[in-house]
């Protein structure tokens, strides 16, 4: 298996996590959109680095990535279960507290 292959998922996942973001209407699917584009960007360094000379480079910056996805995606609820408190609702375009 190839290169080609490689990215060929990772540009599906990378389009799974863009639609998500952009059609969904649920706080929840928008923030598994943004884990899909994270880890299709996973699959590119460790892709990458396979093909280009099995350094550490592609691993660590995968490694740092899942760091910070996980760091997100720990603020991003704690966002989530306060929007759900203030506005009963998980909708983005209900939380319209600043528009008023």
């Amino acid at each position: 298996m190839g290169l080609g292959a490689y990215i060929a998922v990772s540009a599906a996942l990378f389009a799974l996590g863009v639609v998500a973001i952009l059609v969904r209407r649920n706080i929840l699917y928008v923030l598994m959109g943004i884990e899909m584009i994270l880890n299709a960007a996973n699959i590119n360094f460790v892709a990458f680095n396979r093909f280009n000379g099995g350094g550490l480079d592609g691993r660590m910056f995968a490694i740092f990535v899942i760091i910070l996805a996980a760091a997100e995606a720990a603020v991003a609820l704690a966002i989530v279960l306060n929007v759900f408190h203030l506005f009963n609702s998980v909708k983005p375009a209900e939380a319209d507290l600043l528009r008023e």
